[in-house]
């Protein structure tokens, strides 16, 4: 197994603001010494987003630019300093700079294409994967963390239309709110993708967005969920494509552990039965998950001074006793912290607690920019820690 991943949420935090602070403290524009110009065009050429070319407001200035935007704080945040960073960068390579008003630029803005955005994000957290030192890994194998989140945004007809607010505030007095739930890698802290939606309603909640994001997970890939996605048709979905499971047994579901097949001490194997087909599947679909799917449940305790004694039961798909022990299974559930503290860097520190852009369409651009950001960050962080013999967290 891999060595224990230092959890201090001060210390974290103080070193994902350090890394961002040089970032955008550096001369010229934010990441366009990490974030090249060549991939950027390929990739939104790919999606029919390709502008500019050889103009001052080009598809990779403008993609800069908005980066700094979007992940400063007060005055950086504004037009303004996207504006003035860009003429920063056109005289330090001796070119012919722009007037200071904001019109072209925030035009330009609007014609990033968000699949573009989203492609980007998602290939630099899957080439930080792919470069990652071994002892990284968990066994020899990624683990990804999953887990929710919301952010507000501006009150606006269209994004109160897209993103109702809480149904419990009145109108006029909430903003709108969306949902997200996001895959980061253990090994890396990149975020793998990303699912939104509303935050009520019908096919909303965290199971129905993870449903969604199904595809970041691959074979011999451990998912690690928290409680609410301990459900039958979730593991079983993951099983079929070659996922394993490790998650926090559901509150609702009773433990016993004198059946089964026992492996040791509250370590068994246990059967789960096919529920009836609930609403939102059709029968097709239903046909086609397993009647029963085999299950291994652990159960083990938290001791801390001064704390009371905290117990914990873990639902995995990872049976075997001797490639993974009870102890390993407890590490492994144990590491799902991290993706709070993940969560907590990018909305804390990349201002994503409350997006600033008014329209549905802006708003999706906003945070994958963010999310590109973010990936951006932890390569260069996994990066120096390749080099020095350390892990990136």
């Amino acid at each position: 197994m891999r060595g224990r991943i230092p959890n201090s949420p001060h210390r974290r935090g103080n070193d994902f603001q350090k890394i961002l602070d040089g970032f955008l403290k550096q001369p010229g524009l934010p990441f366009s010494d990490v974030l090249d110009c060549e991939l950027i065009e390929s990739v939104f050429e790919r999606h029919g987003g390709l502008f500019g070319t050889g103009a001052i407001y080009c598809t990779a200035t403008i993609l800069w630019a908005f980066l700094g935007q979007v992940l400063g704080d007060g005055k950086q945040a504004a037009c303004q300093a996207a504006v003035a960073a860009i003429i920063g960068h056109r005289q330090l390579l001796g070119q012919g700079v722009p007037t200071e008003d904001t019109g072209d630029y925030c035009r330009a803005r609007a014609k990033l294409s968000e699949a573009a955005l989203h492609e980007l994000a998602c290939s630099v957290a899957e080439k930080t994967s792919q470069d990652c030192d071994p002892s990284w890994l968990v066994n020899g194998r990624h683990a990804k963390l999953v887990d929710g989140f919301t952010f507000t945004m501006p009150d606006t007809l269209e994004n109160q239309k897209q993103w109702p607010q809480q149904t419990n505030q009145a109108p006029g007095v909430g903003f709108p709110i969306a949902r997200c739930v996001a895959v980061i890698s253990l090994a890396t802290a990149c975020l793998c993708d990303l699912a939104i939606g509303p935050y009520a309603g019908k096919q909303t909640g965290k199971t129905a967005l993870l449903s969604q994001l199904m595809h970041a997970f691959l074979p011999d890939d451990i998912a690690v969920l928290d409680r609410y996605h301990c459900s039958f048709m979730m593991l079983a979905a993951m099983i079929a494509q070659g996922t394993d499971v490790c998650c926090r047994k559901h509150h609702m579901r009773k433990s016993d552990f004198r059946t089964g097949k026992r492996l040791g001490k509250y370590d068994h194997l246990i059967v789960w039965h096919r529920p009836q087909c609930p609403a939102w599947m059709d029968e097709e679909t239903y046909q086609k998950i397993p009647l029963t799917i085999t299950l291994r449940e652990i159960k083990y305790s938290i001791t801390e001074p001064g704390f009371r004694t905290k117990c914990i039961t873990v639902i995995t798909t990872l049976l075997d006793a001797e490639e993974f022990s009870k102890e390993d299974i407890a590490e492994i559930y144990g590491y799902r912290w991290n993706v709070e503290l993940d969560i907590r860097s990018i909305k804390c520190n990349l201002n994503l607690q409350h997006v600033r852009c008014k329209s549905p369409a802006m708003v999706m651009r906003e945070l994958w920019t963010t999310m590109l950001g973010y990936n951006l960050i932890r390569s260069t962080a996994a990066g120096a820690a390749k080099m020095h013999g350390l892990q990136p967290r």
